[in-house]
């Protein structure tokens, strides 16, 4: 019994020096642990303009058309054209741009806007940002051969391949000597991690400060009237909670150049709101609502309180409209499907029959 207890007493220590030895030889010990291959390859979804990490497959520009119109067209516009949701993606090539790969269009300054064929260069960030981020409404969750299809339709609607066109992972690099600005990228910015289109390790800027002929301080000859600022609502609620534009907040007097900062009286606080209002404005947050909804102002679409106060009393009408979207009640815009759940939908949906209080 004692050889036993000892013999569980050396398994135990040797057990021991291997964890601390394998902790010691740790980049971070005692911190998590090395992702699996799999766990990475989850996330390395990536493909770059030399095509690494493009995934097999294929896809004709009839069943890109299906899909687009299914899932696309309602932001994009059934030809790729709009503008009224997301910048146009069509549009502004000509046959000799493809053929010389410079859009002679972005040097015009009469053209009317810029088209997302008309400035990228590489059609690998088109399949990457189609594949990692669209559609809108739900990302990642097209197939890789539906993705090749959406690429092949709007490669189409831009004149650089045919109507029976297949693309794949095969011939995508013939596709990428057809794109419409393929010389208009630039690597003199050393930005670029490799070298597949030349680049270069030198900055394209020496650093070296000036300090002399510098322009002479601002002055602001005038403001927006007070009685202005405020005149659509809150600007600093009117934006999403992330990237960098944030407005400005105009309940607030705006802050004279040169003058003495404004000390300004924290607002009363507000009075609690009923659940149902402060669950359905949660809810209106969280599901992103707010990007093209004000409370009481219009944004993209209509405010809530004018929602509120069409369709009085429809509860399940307007459940049955955050799930569905659609467009023309109030106006060309169309409000996508909304990817939310059926109960956070009747939650919404009660708030605005009830009159949108707050």
């Amino acid at each position: 019994m004692f050889k036993l207890r000892n013999a569980f007493a050396a398994t135990a220590l040797l057990a021991l020096m291997g964890a601390a030895v394998a902790q010691s030889d740790a980049k971070y010990p005692g911190v998590g642990r090395a992702a699996t291959p799999k766990e990475v390859a989850a996330w390395d979804i990536d493909v770059r303009p030399d095509f690494k990490g493009l995934p097999a497959g294929s896809g004709t520009v009839a069943k890109g058309q299906d899909i687009w119109e299914a899932k696309c067209a309602q932001c994009h516009g059934i030809f790729g054209e709009s503008g009224e949701v997301f910048s146009p993606l069509v549009g502004g090539v000509t046959p000799d741009d493809i053929k010389k790969g410079r859009v002679a269009n972005l040097m015009n300054a009469n053209y009317p806007g810029r088209t997302t064929f008309m400035k990228v260069p590489t059609i690998s960030t088109v399949w990457d940002y189609i594949n990692r981020a669209m559609p809108w409404t739900a990302p990642k969750s097209l197939t890789t051969d539906e993705v090749y299809s959406v690429v092949a339709f709007l490669l189409n609607l831009n004149g650089i391949v045919p109507d029976d066109f297949t693309l794949s992972d095969k011939n995508i690099r013939e596709v990428q000597g057809r794109m419409p600005n393929r010389n208009g990228m630039t690597t003199k910015h050393a930005m670029w991690p490799g070298n597949e289109f030349g680049g270069t390790s030198k900055p394209d800027t020496s650093n070296v400060a000036c300090m002399k002929d510098c322009v002479p301080e601002v002055k602001l000859a005038s403001f927006l009237p007070e009685f202005a600022r405020n005149a659509h609502g809150n600007l600093a609620e009117q934006n999403r909670a992330v990237g960098a534009q944030h407005g400005a907040d105009t309940t607030r007097p705006e802050a004279k150049v040169g003058a003495p900062a404004t000390v300004v009286a924290p607002a009363a606080p507000k009075a609690e709101a009923p659940s149902g209002a402060k669950a359905a404005l949660a809810l209106l947050q969280k599901n992103g609502c707010t990007a093209c909804h004000g409370v009481n102002n219009k944004i993209v679409g209509p405010s809530f309180a004018d929602v509120a106060k069409k369709h009085a009393g429809k509860a399940d009408y307007l459940a049955g409209k955050i799930k569905s979207g659609g467009s023309g009640v109030w106006g060309a815009v169309p409000m996508p499907p909304q990817t939310l759940s059926d109960a956070e939908a009747k939650t919404i949906a009660a708030w605005l029959a009830a009159g949108a209080g707050k």
